[in-house]
C-alpha cells in the first residue's frame, strides 16, 4: 500500500509539474513576436492588438501545442508498442502518406474543400489511405503483431518516399519550392474551426492511448509476456497503431512533417520518470505541447522579420539535445 501511495504521489507530482509548465508556455508564448503587442488594448478589443492576439498568435500557439502533444504522445506510444527506442510518429508510414497526398495536391493543383486548402485535403486523404493499406497488409497474416505492422509500415514509408522524390523531380520551379517548404514542416495561424477539427481527432485518440496504459506497460516486455498476463495482443496492436496514426496524421496534414518531437520528448521523460506509461503518456502530451510551442516562438523571432520553418528549429535543437541525452545515459550505465 505504501508503494502504491508513493507511485500515485509521484504520478500526480509529475502531472502537476508538466501541466504547470504547459500553462506558463500558453500564457507567455502569445506575447512573443516581432510586432509589439499591447495587452491592455487587446483585452479592450482595440485594433490591431486584439486581432494580433486573438486571430494570429493565440491560434498559432494552440495549433503548436496540439501538434507537439500529439507527436510526443504518438512517439511514446510507438516506442513502447514496437519496443524500439528509435521509433517515432513517422515510423509506420502514415506521415509519409500525408506527405505524398500533399505533394500530389501541389503538383496537380487540386482545389480545396470549403475552407480547407487543397494541401490539407490531399494530406488527410494520403494519411488515411496509408493507414488502411498498412492495416490490410498486416492483417493478412494469421495474427497481427508489432513485427508485421512494422514491416508493412516501413514498406509503405519507402514507397511513399520514392513517389515523393519522383513527383518533386518532375515539378516546376514554383511547385518544387512549395513542396520543399511543406516538407520542412511549419506552424501557421489557423481559424478556430480548424483547431476544433484537429482537437476532435487528437483528444479522443490521446484519451484512448492513455486509458490503455497497462497494456502498453505489458507490451513493452514482449508480446508473449503480455499475452500470458491476459492482454489481447492483436487488439492492443490494432488499437495502438490506429491511435498513434490518427494522432500523427491529423497534425501532419495541417503542419507538414515536424521531426524530433516524438523522439526527444518521450526519451527525456523516460530519463526523468521511468518507463511507466501511466505517467509517460500524459506527461509526453503536455510537455510535447510546450516544447513545440517554444520551438515555434524561436522560429518566429530568431531571423525576424523572416520566419524559419519550425521543423528546422526542432531538428537544430533536437539533434544536439538527443546526443546529450545519449551521452548522459551512457555515463549512468557505466556508473
Amino acid at each position: 500500500m505504501g508503494s502504491e501511495r508513493l507511485d500515485s504521489r509521484r504520478f500526480f507530482k509529475a502531472l502537476l509539474v508538466s501541466a504547470a509548465f504547459l500553462l506558463a508556455v500558453l500564457v507567455t508564448m502569445p506575447l512573443v513576436g516581432t510586432a509589439k503587442l499591447d495587452l491592455g488594448r487587446a483585452f479592450a478589443g482595440q485594433s490591431p492588438d486584439f486581432e494580433l492576439l486573438v486571430n494570429l498568435r493565440l491560434p498559432r500557439v494552440l495549433l503548436a501545442m496540439l501538434s507537439g502533444g500529439a507527436l510526443a504522445l504518438a512517439g511514446a506510444l510507438f516506442q513502447g508498442l514496437l519496443r524500439d527506442a528509435l521509433a517515432t510518429p513517422y515510423t509506420l508510414g502514415v506521415s509519409s502518406g500525408a506527405s505524398l497526398g500533399a505533394v500530389v495536391a501541389i503538383c496537380f493543383g487540386f482545389s480545396g474543400v470549403g475552407q480547407m486548402p487543397a494541401v490539407w485535403v490531399g494530406a488527410f486523404l494520403g494519411a488515411g489511405a496509408v493507414l488502411v493499406l498498412v492495416l490490410a497488409i498486416a492483417g493478412r497474416v494469421r495474427r497481427m503483431s508489432t513485427f508485421t505492422l512494422l514491416l508493412a509500415g516501413v514498406a509503405m514509408n519507402s514507397m511513399c518516399g520514392a513517389l515523393i522524390q519522383f513527383l518533386h523531380s518532375m515539378a516546376g520551379l514554383a511547385q518544387s519550392f512549395s513542396i520543399s517548404r511543406w516538407l520542412m514542416g511549419g506552424i501557421d495561424a489557423v481559424d478556430y474551426w480548424t483547431l476544433a477539427g484537429v482537437a476532435l481527432l487528437v483528444l479522443p485518440c490521446g484519451a484512448v492511448a492513455m486509458w490503455r496504459w497497462r497494456d502498453w506497460n505489458l507490451m513493452a516486455g514482449g508480446e508473449e509476456w503480455a499475452a500470458a498476463r491476459g492482454v489481447s495482443v492483436g487488439g492492443a496492436v490494432l488499437t495502438g497503431y490506429i491511435a498513434g496514426s490518427v494522432l500523427t496524421g491529423a497534425v501532419t496534414a495541417v503542419t507538414g512533417p515536424i521531426g524530433f518531437v516524438g523522439l526527444i520528448v518521450p526519451h527525456a521523460l523516460r530519463l526523468w520518470m521511468g518507463a511507466d506509461h501511466r505517467v509517460l503518456l500524459p506527461c509526453s502530451f503536455l510537455l510535447g505541447a510546450a516544447f513545440l510551442a517554444l520551438c515555434d516562438a524561436v522560429a518566429r523571432v530568431v531571423l525576424a522579420p523572416a520566419e524559419l520553418p519550425v521543423g528546422v528549429v526542432t531538428a537544430i535543437l533536437g539533434g544536439p539535445f538527443f546526443i546529450w541525452l545519449l551521452r548522459s545515459r551512457s555515463r549512468n550505465v557505466r556508473i
